[in-house]
């Protein structure tokens, strides 16, 4: 499950630097129109090697993988998927209202999945797992959807204030989660 889930990432990856279009001159100011789409596409590799890093250090707790377990990672692993799409409208159309809603929406859902597969986990593995050890209160699991859903509603009121939201959570998922570290080592 963790080799195709690595493989599907870099799959999404490749895709989204793929979607950038190489320009015609040779200036550096030829760049310049290209700023938006570097911007989307900066924010979405460091989302997606969040997930990629959280993902791989939550799948190490796992002891054995479950049906339930392997639907809730497809979950996932699909709106993660659709990330290129989202960054590429999103970077297109230089950060306008409903392409940020839009990717706000794909960024929420994917939190959701991610929610979702944490708790089946520790469904499979019990109460006592070390993965239900490791996240604890899991302040950061909580604070993100909420500022998702704000990002989502400020989007047609003021974009910038939704990018910013959205940076914000990925600040905030950055900085490395030692938990499920500590539960090894």
């Amino acid at each position: 499950m963790e080799a195709f889930s690595d493989g599907v990432l870099a799959i999404i990856i490749t895709i989204m630097v793929l979607e950038i279009k190489v320009p015609h001159g040779h200036e550096l100011s030829d760049l310049k129109p290209l700023g938006p789409i570097l911007l989307s596409y900066i924010l979405s590799f460091i989302y997606l090697g969040i997930y990629w890093n959280n993902h791989h250090h939550m799948l190490q707790t796992v002891e054995k993988v479950t049906g339930g377990i392997l639907w809730a990672n497809l979950h996932l692993l699909f709106w993660l998927s659709l990330v290129p799409f989202v960054t590429g409208w999103l970077g297109e159309n230089k950060f306008s209202s409903t392409p940020m809603a839009l990717y706000g929406v794909v960024l929420l859902m994917a939190a959701i999945a991610y929610y979702m597969l944490q708790m089946q986990i520790i469904r499979s593995q019990g109460e006592g797992s070390k993965l239900a050890k490791a996240i604890g209160k899991d302040a950061k699991g909580k604070i993100s959807p909420v500022l998702y859903v704000i990002g989502i509603a400020f989007s047609w009121m003021n974009p910038a204030i939704s990018g910013a939201l959205f940076v914000l959570v990925a600040l905030i998922w950055l900085v490395p989660d030692k938990r499920i570290e500590r539960i090894f080592w």
